[in-house]
């Protein structure tokens, strides 16, 4: 019976992931030309290095003060009309669409004299503009504030030429890392209008893509003290070079790269490199993650979990019957929608 269900739901999974016929093979790139505002990239010029050698420095770099890679300046432009939230990204892209973030704002009823809490919602990769929506209305009904970013590239911030957020994860090697960077930044100055508005405590809500964006702005602000990863993994570079949902930059990225140059070029988006920095800060974490997972293959959660329990970090986690794209289908996405609504209401 056990095999039925896992065949049943891994055939499931390819049905839902062949719905996208607009996936492009792009060309394979580099991108070095995205490495120019990096604060790490003015101290270390690139003085005859390859492009994988210099990228590999520029990393290695950008870790060991990542504190600067992902600094900012807050914005000083943000304003709401209506639900939704516009600023200036204090990262500055070719693309003027790309450059102005948009964030739909849903506000609960505080009672009087009780605590004003909220929580970011990040979305999935490729996530449309109304996606997340509903999880945000519970989230609100419960008296949980709720503000949910539109990340890098797509809905409202996509280029004309795009359908898809191709350059939110692509086969261009630097855009992808300023693309994670600029969403790390985002997230944090969403933050700085929440505290901007009274609210007193704040959470983060990451699916997907928007989980790893997720960790390495929580990792980075410890204003955000309560955390839901939802779908969680290990390597950047492993889940684009093994996931179903990539496989076509997979395609483009095999024949110029291994799969270790590639974790070295994208190691300063990596959570692994951050776990240990992320338990001393000892937040409030749910991991939730699915058995038939092939976009965040299960070994790679599993690998998380384990982590987290090495080294003992106040976490929670959930696995659930499903996959990755089937956890946003009928039941399921309801049983996640419980776990994240009551562990935030418990814990903000």
């Amino acid at each position: 019976m056990r095999k039925l269900y896992a065949k049943w739901m891994y055939d499931w999974e390819d049905r839902l992931c062949s719905r996208a016929t607009d996936r492009k093979v792009r060309p394979f790139e580099w991108g070095l030309e995205w490495t120019r505002d990096w604060p790490v990239s003015r101290e270390h010029p690139q003085n005859g290095h390859d492009s994988h050698s210099y990228l590999r420095l520029l990393n290695r770099a950008a870790l060991e003060s990542s504190e600067s890679f992902f600094s900012y300046l807050t914005p000083t432009d943000f304003a709401l009309e209506g639900n939704l939230l516009r600023f200036t990204s204090a990262v500055e892209t070719p693309h003027p669409e790309n450059n102005r973030v948009h964030a739909q704002w849903f506000p609960a009823q505080h009672k009087p004299g009780s605590r004003r809490v909220a929580a970011l919602v990040l979305p999935h990769w490729n996530a449309s503009a109304t996606q997340h929506n509903a999880l945000c209305v519970g989230l609100a009904k419960l008296g949980i504030s709720a503000l949910r970013l539109s990340p890098p590239y797509h809905d409202y911030r996509m280029p004309a030429e795009l359908k898809r957020a191709d350059y939110a994860v692509s086969s261009n090697i630097a855009r992808t890392i300023d693309a994670t960077r600029q969403a790390v930044i985002d997230t944090r100055s969403a933050v700085d209008w929440l505290v901007s508005q009274g609210f007193e405590r704040v959470g983060i809500v990451g699916t997907s893509l928007g989980s790893c964006y997720a960790f390495l702005a929580s990792t980075h602000d410890p204003r955000i003290a309560v955390n839901v990863f939802n779908h969680c993994s290990t390597y950047f570079a492993d889940v684009v070079w093994e996931g179903l949902s990539s496989q076509h930059i997979r395609q483009s990225l095999e024949p110029e790269v291994t799969l270790e140059q590639l974790r070295d070029a994208w190691m300063v988006i990596s959570p692994p490199h951050y776990i240990e920095r992320y338990a001393k800060l000892k937040k409030k974490t749910l991991f939730i993650y699915a058995r038939y997972d092939t976009t965040f293959p299960l070994r790679f959660s599993e690998q998380v979990i384990a982590r987290a329990r090495e080294l003992k970090m106040d976490y929670k986690a959930v696995v659930l019957p499903c996959g990755h794209y089937t956890l946003g289908e009928t039941p399921f996405k309801f049983l996640d929608g419980y776990h994240i609504c009551s562990f935030l209401k418990r814990n903000l």
